[in-house]
Formats: C-alpha cells, structure tokens, sequence
C-alpha cells in the first residue's frame, strides 16, 4: 500500500510539474499574404511551442483560400460575428471578429479604385434610386442612404456607376455627384430616371443640361395612392394607368384632367404631385409602349435593390459607415455576376433613341 502511495504521489508530482512548465508566453507578430494584400497578425505563443494555430498554420505565409470565403460571406450580407460562428461551425476553429474586419478592410483601395474608375463617354440611360440603412456614429444610430446609380450603356447593358452614402438631398449635393461623372468621363446622358429626390431637377439643369429627367411612374402611383382609401384604391389606380399609359402626352393631359375631376373633390392632396411635376412626367411620352418599359421606372434596377436590402435584415445597425461601403461593394458586385445580356428590347430602345436624339447617340 506504501509504495502503491508513493508511486501514486510521484506520478502527481510528475503530472503537477508537466503542467506548471507550459504556459503563454505572449504573442509572435507574423506577416500573411492573401488576395487583398498583406498584414500582419499576432499568433499566440507558449512557453513549450506546442500549440498549434488553426486559421493560419505554422510556417503557413498564404491565407487565400480563408480571406476568399470570409470574403464571399460578407459580400452576402454576414456580419464578422456570424462569419467569425460560421467558420468554427464548419472548420471548427476560432477566428476573432478582429481578423474578419482585417481581410474585409482590404478591398477599401478596390473600392476607392472602382469609385474613380473612368466610365464611357455617353449613357443613353441612366437610374438613381436609395435605399436606406441605420448606421452608428459617436455613439449614435442615424439614417443614411445609399444612392446608387447605374446606367445603361451604349452596348444595352447595366452598369453601376457609383454608390454614395449620404445624409441630406439638395442640389448642391447631387451637382456634386454628377460632376463626378463628368470627371470621370461621362459626356452626355439621354434620359435620367429617378424618384423625387430633393435637387436633382436643378442639378441635371446645371451638369447636364440636354439631358431629360424622367420621374419614376411606379414611384409616382405609390405615393399618390398614399392619400387614397383603401375601398377607392382599385378604382383610383385603374383611373392612373390610363393617364401614363396615354398613347400621346395630348391625351394624357386630357386624362389627368378627367382623372382629377372625378377625385379631387374626394382626396384633395392625391393628384397635386402629377400637375405639380409634368414637365418631368411627359418624356416617356414620345416613345412607343415597348420603348417607354425601359426607363419609365427605376424597376430596372430592382433587383440590386433586394441584394441591399438582404444586407438590411441581416444587420440592424453598421458599425461604421465603412463598414456600410464594403458590405454595399460586394453586394454590388456578388449581385452584378448575372449581369451578363442587354436590356430587354434594346434594340429598339436603341433605335428610337437614335432618333429622338440626334447627333447625340451614334446608329
């Protein structure tokens, strides 16, 4: 029993010693390459040098295949928190929230390259549309908007231009946008389709004054039928459709005038906007039915709006407005992929453009 005791205590001695020699011992600064760049990590260190990294391997100098797929995560709307679970979950080792925002933070030059990259010299068409997120600064949630505008060019295909996260509408604000379509290139734009966006009329006036502004029709209806009840709604929405949907802007006027007979006497408010904002309803109005489905709304872009508005309900707040621009850079590009056909009909589009200006887009 003795020596089976002092067996016992020596191998406890023995164990209590094996565990008291290792420890942390701080941690090794290491420089990583991936497809964004280097940077350095720290990778903690022991006093026996038996602990193995996981993420980045011993001696491992390459992370590509790790920033590709953190990467690919955030570009389809995943915070670094959720990533950072992901990665455990599938491979089954730990990557600090940190290192995320690290390798995420290496496409900022591709984003400032891609905001200043030169653009074609003519878009036929081209959309404004927002939408909005909540975003934290000094300690506060505010609203911003993300203004994204994509154009169609001369080939018929899209292509976002630029995307600018602001705060207040005014036309100083958007002289300042087009502007920088200007200095990256652009020339000329035929028609601009937007909502009502506080400024832009007297920006476009002022950056591109041939240029046509085209108010969004689906927008219009939308807002109009705000003031309508719902019993009315039907009816009073059938009564639009046959003002934008006039063969001429004659028998347009002739509608809306009808139109506003029969409702105004009910909702006073619903149709102040479409009398308030002719001049920038009519342009669609010149072209055939087929031709006017190609800018008479800013639904052609619509589906890079639901992609944005995944990164919504994945986040409820961003933690910075950078942190806003990346996650909208890859949603961007992630959504842009099956951008690969013309519009539908261009053709035509094209060739009534043509000739509704001339000199201006080449046959």
């Amino acid at each position: 029993m003795r020596g089976m005791g002092l067996g016992l205590g020596n191998n406890l001695v023995f164990f209590v010693n094996c565990v008291s020699t290792n420890a942390r011992n701080g941690y090794k600064t290491k420089r990583v390459n991936s497809s964004y760049g280097s940077f350095q990590i720290d990778v903690p260190q022991d006093r026996q040098s038996s602990f193995q990294p996981q993420v980045v391997k011993k001696r491992q100098k390459d992370i590509s295949a790790i920033d590709e797929k953190i990467i690919s995560m955030y570009a389809k709307g995943m915070t670094t928190r959720q990533i950072s679970g992901t990665l455990e979950d599938i491979y089954g080792f730990e990557a600090s929230e940190g290192f995320i925002s690290d390798v995420t933070d290496k496409i900022l030059p591709q984003i400032e390259e891609w905001q200043s990259r030169p653009l074609s010299s003519i878009y036929p068409i081209i959309f404004i549309d927002a939408i909005h997120f909540s975003v934290r600064h000094d300690n506060m949630i505010t609203k911003l908007a993300a203004y994204v505008v994509m154009g169609i060019n001369e080939d018929g295909r899209k292509e976002v231009l630029t995307i600018e996260v602001g705060e207040n509408e005014s036309s100083k604000y958007w002289l300042g946008i087009l502007n920088s379509l200007k200095n990256r290139g652009v020339r000329d734009i035929l028609i601009l389709c937007s909502d009502g966006l506080a400024g832009l009329k007297e920006a476009i006036s002022a950056a591109f004054p041939k240029t046509e502004h085209q108010r969004c029709i689906v927008h219009m209806v939308r807002n109009t039928l705000k003031y309508v009840a719902n019993k009315d709604m039907k009816n009073f929405a059938k009564d639009l459709r046959t003002i934008y949907t006039a063969p001429d802007e004659k028998a347009a006027v002739k509608r809306l005038g009808e139109v506003g007979k029969k409702w105004t006497p009910h909702y006073p408010a619903a149709l102040k906007r479409w009398f308030d904002n002719w001049d920038v309803i009519t342009p669609i109005f010149k072209f055939s039915t087929e031709v006017r489905t190609a800018f008479y709304t800013t639904n052609a872009i619509e589906s890079l709006n639901s992609s944005y508005r995944r990164l919504n309900s994945q986040r409820s707040v961003f933690p910075s407005q950078q942190a806003l621009l990346k996650a909208l850079y890859l949603a961007t590009f992630e959504a842009t992929k099956k951008w690969t056909m013309p519009i539908r009909n261009w053709g035509k589009v094209r060739g009534e453009l043509t000739i509704m200006y001339p000199d201006r887009l080449q046959p």
